[in-house]
Order: structure tokens, then C-alpha cells, then sequence
């Protein structure tokens, strides 16, 4: 701006910058767009708009010339001085201010003489940002072009603070629309109806605690009344593990499909996994194979457990530890021979996640075997599929209200009495 013009004036270039502004425009574009008016208004050279971000109390520059990412400490420097404060500054000669850092400069080539860095303020004093103009064409900034810059960073948070607000809301539409997918996607992976093998009675149930889950449970019949069974908890929540559980689910059914023997199946699952997780990330799992000719189970337990096998002629709980570390935790070459059960009449072997085991009441109590037991013990010669919702309902009365911690996965086997 060549000349003096008054502050009515200067209003009015900043209400047409303003109007320009209310049009529909992504967060991005309109980072740009402030930059441009300031510029322009201010007849400046160049301009940079550091976001606030509070998850790391950073500021983030998302629009400037010639700058990479670059993210400041919001109490560090000019910038972070101007955001503490929420107080206009400017600076006339920036190399002679020791709050400007010349690294930038140095780097980019260009040479800073004057700045004016501006607060942009939201609703109730929050940060949205910082607002930095530099080297004003024809001298340096003054009390004019701060009372201009002021009114234009006032206005200019308020549209920031909405296309902020409108681009999060489209971001969380869209990741409920993905999570929406990825749960339709895991639940249709699960069994849409149990097996049926003369002599035995089969139940499932998964309740994720979020939309999505890492737990996981399948039945895979197999040639001469066999059954591959499986039950697996990914480690976390939401879609990172629900990935997990049905990349398991998937490997296991290949290599089943190749007729792969139970050792097989686990060691080149494990594997895989080991290759294609995350350090961070692993899977418990029970690996089992029920032959219905001989009544017997053999099973890996990789970090799942324990095991339940109640025996129906004693009334005894027999409680099995896993057998080995979690899947993907570590490639493993002497797998143990697989443990071996067997179900006599009336027996029942119970697969349950630690979301079972460890559900706590609003006394921090665990739901525990002992919870477990006494619904059993209540219903002497139940079938598997009545035994798994009053499981289920136990644990929501021991909760009380007590949210849900952890995603509840129940396999029942019963081999009828």
C-alpha cells in the first residue's frame, strides 16, 4: 500500500479481503488465501502461517515460501513469543532483534528486514495460529499497518477456526465411514453359523469395545469330522489390530486349504507375522484341531490363555497356560509337540478372552475364573449356545456400570453328555 489512507479505508480492503475469504475454500487454500490478502494488503513481500498444534504444543508453517516443514516450539523465538502473549510484534530491523533466528535465511537465501507477526485468536482466547508478514515494500511496518494487520488477523482466525472445525468434521466422517467398512468387513469374516458334527455343540461371540476390534474366532471343518479351531486378540484397538485378526484369519485358512498339518499352520503363520507386524504388535492365539472321532483336542496356545476344560464327570475346571510367545512376536524353529485333551460326555472346552477374565466392577474386582465357574456350575448340561449369553450377561451384571475395557471373544466346544 503506496501512500497514507485511512483507517475507514483500510477497513474496507480488509472487509473485501474478507468477503473473498467467506467463500467455500479447504483449510489449505485458505491458509494461502490469508497469506495473499496480507500481503497484499500491507503491500508486503512475503507472508507464513504457522497452525497451532496442540497435541505437541508446537506451531506448524503450512503456507510460506520456500520452507519446508517446519515446527517451532510454541514458547520458543518471535512466533512463540507472539502466541504466548497473544500480543502483535513488530519488529523493525529483524537482525538486529536476538529473538530472529537467521538459520532460515541462511538457508533459504532470503533476506529478512522487517516483520510484523500476528496472533490469530479464536473463540475464547484460543490459539489458532501465528501470523508472520515480512519486508514491507516501501520501508517498514507502522502503527497503521498494525491496526490493519490486527483487524485482518481477527477476521481471518474466525474463518481459520471454521474451516478447521468443517475440515475435522469431514475427516471424522470419512474415518466413520472407513471404520464403518472395516467393522462390516471383520464381522463378515466371522462364523455366520456354527458347525455341525455329530455328538458336539458349538458357540461364539465377539463384542469389540470400539466400532472395530483386534479379537477373532473361527471354525474351519475339515475332512473325517475334524474342526480347526481358533480364537486370536490382536494387541490395541480400532482398525490397526482388526487388520491383524483378519490377516491371521485369512493365512490360517490358506494354508489349511494346502492341507498344512497344525505345526505347519502355526510355525508359517508366526512367520509371516513376525515379517509383516510391527515391533509393537503382536497376536495372542489359540490354534486347535478337534478330531470328533477320538474326542481329542490338540492344541498351540501362543500367548492365549488359559484354557478351560471342564470335565463334566468330576465337575473339575482344568486350566491350561499358553504353550508358547505370541504370534509375531518371534520366529520359532523348536515348537513344543502340541498339548492334547481329551472330551469325555458333557465336557466343555472354553476358549475366553482376557476380556471375560479380567472385566472389573466399579470396585476394580475382575470378573476371573471364579465368574466363569458359577455360571457353569449354574447350569449343569447346558448347551454351548445357552452357556455363551449367560456368560455374557454375568459379566454385564458384574460391571455394573463399569465401561467395557477390553474387546470379549468367547469360543464354547460342549461334546454333548
Amino acid at each position: 500500500m503506496t501512500g497514507r489512507v485511512s483507517e475507514a479505508q483500510a477497513l474496507r480492503r480488509v472487509l473485501d479481503v474478507m468477503r473473498k475469504l467467506s467463500a467455500p475454500f479447504d483449510l489449505d487454500n485458505m491458509l494461502g488465501e490469508v497469506v495473499d490478502a496480507a500481503r497484499n494488503v500491507l503491500n508486503a513481500d512475503r507472508g507464513t502461517v504457522f497452525l497451532y498444534d496442540a497435541d505437541t504444543d508446537e506451531l506448524v508453517v503450512r503456507v510460506a515460501t520456500e520452507l519446508g516443514s517446519i515446527r517451532i516450539p510454541s514458547d520458543k523465538g518471535i512466533v512463540g513469543e507472539c502466541a504466548q502473549t497473544r500480543k502483535l510484534i513488530n519488529v523493525p530491523d529483524c537482525y538486529a532483534d536476538e529473538r530472529f533466528n537467521r538459520a532460515i535465511d541462511k538457508e533459504t537465501g532470503y533476506r529478512s528486514r522487517c516483520m510484523l507477526t500476528i496472533p490469530l485468536v479464536g473463540f475464547e482466547d484460543s490459539l489458532i495460529g501465528v501470523l508472520q508478514i515480512l519486508n514491507k515494500n516501501d520501508g517498514v511496518f507502522d502503527e497503521q499497518d498494525e491496526f490493519i494487520a490486527s483487524a485482518l488477523a481477527a477476521q481471518a482466525a474466525v474463518v481459520l477456526h471454521r474451516a478447521k472445525i468443517i475440515q475435522t468434521m469431514i475427516e471424522t466422517e470419512k474415518l466413520d465411514r472407513e471404520i464403518t467398512v472395516a467393522r462390516d468387513v471383520q464381522m463378515g469374516t466371522l462364523p455366520k453359523e456354527m458347525p455341525e458334527i455329530a455328538g458336539y455343540g458349538f458357540a461364539g461371540a465377539f463384542l469389540p469395545t470400539d466400532q472395530t476390534g483386534g479379537d477373532l474366532y473361527d471354525f474351519v471343518p475339515l475332512e473325517n469330522d475334524r474342526l480347526f479351531l481358533l480364537m486370536g486378540d490382536a494387541t490395541g484397538h480400532g482398525i490397526g489390530p482388526a487388520l491383524s485378526a483378519t490377516q491371521v484369519r485369512a493365512m490360517l485358512r490358506v494354508a489349511l486349504r494346502l492341507k498344512a498339518s497344525l505345526h505347519d499352520v502355526f510355525v508359517h503363520t508366526n512367520d509371516q507375522l513376525v515379517e509383516d507386524l510391527p515391533e509393537d504388535r503382536f497376536v495372542t492365539a489359540f490354534f486347535g484341531l478337534l478330531d470328533a472321532r477320538t474326542h481329542t483336542v490338540l492344541f498351540h496356545s501362543a500367548g492365549q490363555g488359559p484354557i478351560m476344560h471342564f470335565k463334566a464327570a468330576s465337575g473339575d475346571y482344568m486350566w491350561h497356560e499358553p504353550t508358547t510367545f505370541p504370534l509375531g512376536y518371534m520366529k520359532q524353529r523348536n515348537l513344543a509337540d502340541p498339548v492334547s485333551i481329551v472330551l469325555e460326555r458333557g465336557d466343555i472346552l472354553g476358549l475366553i478372552s482376557d476380556g471375560i477374565y479380567e472385566y472389573e466392577d466399579e470396585d476394580g474386582i475382575q470378573f476371573g475364573q471364579r465368574g466363569v465357574i458359577d455360571v457353569i456350575d449354574e447350569m449343569p448340561g447346558a448347551l454351548a449356545k445357552d452357556i455363551v449369553p449367560a456368560l455374557l450377561e454375568a459379566v454385564r451384571e458384574h460391571g455394573g456400570s463399569a465401561p467395557q475395557e477390553d474387546d470379549i471373544t468367547i469360543v464354547l466346544v460342549r461334546r454333548k453328555p
